[in-house]
């Protein structure tokens, strides 16, 4: 159960996020101003949570990393915020707003940003992630991860890059997918994912979310 403290964090998360997105528009870059509703001006607002570089961020409500992330991947996500196929407050409040034109802008943007991973993870299990996400497990039903992320875990098209994604991000969304995807009617690409997290242990998530969270 979240308690009253974690409520009024994200509360307050909430609001501030809504501020400064409201705001947004009048936010500027030091070399030049951003045109209100413009590309820069979304993108000084993604910075908030997403890191100057979109290489995540690691606190209280971890937040993921979106550099060098596949655009098909980023704008179906957007969508299925604004269509509600995800749940999460934040990002509809965020979403909904966008043009498909920005959609496409934005996730060309962080496409191209390259920062290192922050690492981090448990290296204990870093050998048992490597396995399950080249081999997968056979006996319970859990292909490769490589079959569909690429060996280098770069993804391709829709479905995304995990190389490099921040450990407790991956940790929280294997083990939560069915809470926050897959929502509503409509069947995407997310619902191949639902039956192999379902199936992986709490330590097998934890062993995978450790060795892609190393890879570059």
């Amino acid at each position: 159960m979240v308690g009253a403290h974690s409520i009024l964090r994200l509360a307050w998360r909430t609001a501030l996020l809504a501020a400064l997105f409201s705001a947004a528009g009048h936010a500027e870059d030091r070399s030049a101003p951003a045109r209100p509703g413009g590309l820069e001006a979304k993108l000084q607002y993604c910075k908030t949570c997403h890191g100057l570089q979109g290489q995540g961020y690691m606190g209280y409500f971890p937040m993921p990393r979106l550099a060098g992330q596949q655009p098909d991947y980023i704008e179906a996500q957007l969508r299925a915020f604004i269509e509600r196929r995800r749940t999460n407050p934040i990002m509809f409040n965020v979403a909904h707003v966008l043009s498909p034109s920005m959609l496409t802008a934005l996730a060309t943007h962080f496409r191209h940003l390259d920062p290192k991973p922050f690492g981090g993870a448990p290296r204990r299990s870093i050998s048992t992630g490597k396995q399950i996400y080249e081999d997968g497990l056979p006996e319970a039903n859990v292909p490769a991860c490589a079959a569909c992320h690429g060996v280098e875990g770069k993804g391709q098209n829709e479905i995304p890059r995990l190389a490099g994604q921040l450990y407790d991000y991956t940790v929280g969304q294997l083990t939560g997918w069915k809470k926050e995807r897959g929502q509503g009617s409509a069947v995407d690409t997310s619902a191949i994912m639902a039956p192999t997290a379902h199936n992986l242990t709490r330590a097998q998530i934890e062993a995978v979310a450790a060795y892609v969270s190393y890879l570059q």
